[in-house]
């Protein structure tokens, strides 16, 4: 007489939902604000849209929205390749975090420290491209303070 376990079915069960969610729940982090410290706070800076035909561009911050530890970039509405960002600060030092990011569309990249402690952002520039059958996107510049 052969015995079955009835923990087979059970873990097979267990199998397949994790194999099922992990993936949905690994997307859906993508897409989320990044996570922030008890006292951070995320704030909008800026948006430009993509159409495709200009390769670069820019947001202008200012000293009247604040210091900031560290940016993030939001591509929505289309794919996107970030070949460049360079980030001016208010006293007219600059950074540029080496980095080629490819976006998909309603994306986010990681999040970005900027060096030494907050400070004012003058202007981040970037340069970017289409990815091809890419349609319009919509650039975001997110600041953490």
């Amino acid at each position: 007489m052969i015995r079955r376990s009835r923990s087979r079915p059970f873990a097979i069960l267990l199998t397949l939902f994790a194999v099922g969610i992990a993936p949905a729940l690994a997307h859906a982090d993508e897409t989320r604000p990044a996570p922030a410290a008890p006292n951070a706070r995320w704030e909008k800076l800026g948006e430009r849209p993509v159409d495709g035909k200009v390769d670069h561009d820019a947001i202008v911050v200012g000293r009247d929205d604040g210091k900031f530890e560290a940016i993030q970039i939001r591509v929505e509405g289309s794919s996107l390749v970030m070949l460049d960002i360079k980030v001016t600060f208010g006293n007219g030092e600059t950074f540029e975090p080496k980095t080629r990011l490819v976006f998909d569309k309603d994306s986010r990249s990681r999040v970005i420290d900027l060096p030494g402690n907050t400070r004012n952002i003058k202007r981040v520039d970037f340069k970017y491209a289409n990815l091809p059958g890419g349609g319009k996107a919509q650039i975001e510049l997110w600041g953490k303070s």
